[in-house]
């Protein structure tokens, strides 16, 4: 396996320039050189929105069950089950956006709220992080969001992601991820004990 130190070089950036914006998306055009002399003209979508970042919440209202939500998704033009998320507001932490986001798409708040991972999606042109949260200790407080309708929110035993990646409503690679992560953090530390 390659180290860091065999890698290239990252790629010059001879220019850069807007292609367009839109509310929520800027696509910019980078022309650049790679160590090797090859020069590329690559595109890449940037957050355009007032927004600081983006959080996804594993929201568990007990240990072994979890809240997933479903939403109307344009991309594919029909509706997704998939966790709870959202814009990070200006002057907002991870945190408290993230209990926010969860108030506003699931009627719950968290008393307990920590990281899990950070997630990117699609890398090679689209500049977007993601802070996943896995939020415990629940309580019942609803927020009025931004969502133009109210969003269904279904629980879901946390071991039966098998059966939930068999549904065609089920999808989203960042969400399945953090379900599988957050799964694997929770047996780690709570271990099954042995009968024996």
């Amino acid at each position: 396996m390659p180290q860091a130190t065999d890698w290239p070089q990252k790629p010059r950036t001879l220019a850069r320039r807007e292609v367009t914006r839109s509310r929520l998306f800027a696509i910019e055009e980078m022309q650049l050189r790679f160590s090797n002399g090859a020069e590329r003209t690559f595109e890449r979508l940037m957050p355009s929105g007032n927004g600081t970042g983006a959080v996804m919440m594993v929201a568990m209202p007990d240990p072994e069950h979890v809240l997933l939500i479903r939403e109307y998704a344009a991309g594919f033009d029909d509706y997704v089950l998939t966790l709870p998320k959202g814009v990070v507001d200006p002057g907002e932490d991870i945190v408290s956006a993230a209990n926010r986001e969860l108030m506003e798409e699931c009627g719950f708040g968290a008393h307990r709220i920590e990281p899990l991972v950070e997630l990117s999606l699609a890398p090679n042109y689209m500049h977007h992080r993601m802070q996943v949260m896995l939020a415990s200790d629940l309580y019942p407080h609803r927020l009025e969001g931004d969502e133009p309708e109210p969003l269904i929110v279904e629980t879901h035993a946390i071991d039966s992601l098998p059966a939930l990646l068999a549904r065609e409503d089920f999808h989203e690679a960042r969400a399945i991820a953090a379900l599988y992560i957050a799964r694997d953090r929770l047996r780690e530390a709570n271990p099954p004990t042995s009968l024996w």
